[in-house]
């Protein structure tokens, strides 16, 4: 359990605070609703990233590789999440969740690239798992 309270941890310093530091500092998230909403959203998939965003491939690499340990460590932890279907829908509760949230996080911005990068790390992650744990059942089978 351990690790899935670290991945939410790590997750959340990323996702609810600013980047750079202020005096050394990470500086505290902003509660409450911006004047204009228009720029705090975006639901053109892929448009924010490769047009308005120089960093946009670092983006796409961090949202995915972000969530790899979701996918890993959420079945290990919850035995309930015992399929990868189970665990991408899991998993992509958790990043809706994210997303919406920060809709009250003055200068975070909610974008469905965001939803559909972090849900393919989680998938990536749980076909890991779930490899692994085929290999070791095909083993023990022999």
């Amino acid at each position: 359990m351990l690790l899935v309270y670290v991945c939410i941890v790590v997750i959340a310093r990323y996702v609810y605070f600013e980047f750079h530091l202020e005096n050394g500092r990470i500086q505290t998230t902003k509660l409450g609703l911006e004047e204009d909403i228009n720029d705090m959203i975006s639901i053109i998939p892929f448009y924010f990233l490769v047009d308005r965003y120089d960093g946009w491939l670092m983006n796409i690499i961090a949202n995915i590789a972000m969530f790899i340990p979701v996918g890993i460590v959420w079945p290990i932890c919850f035995k309930r999440l015992d399929t990868i279907k189970k665990t991408i829908k899991a998993g992509a509760g958790f990043t809706l969740f994210i997303e919406l949230t920060q809709l009250f996080c003055i200068g975070r911005h909610t974008d469905v690239d965001d939803l559909f990068l972090n849900t393919l790390g989680v998938a990536i992650g749980a076909c890991i798992v779930f490899a692994i744990r085929g290999s070791r059942k095909g083993e023990q089978i022999r």
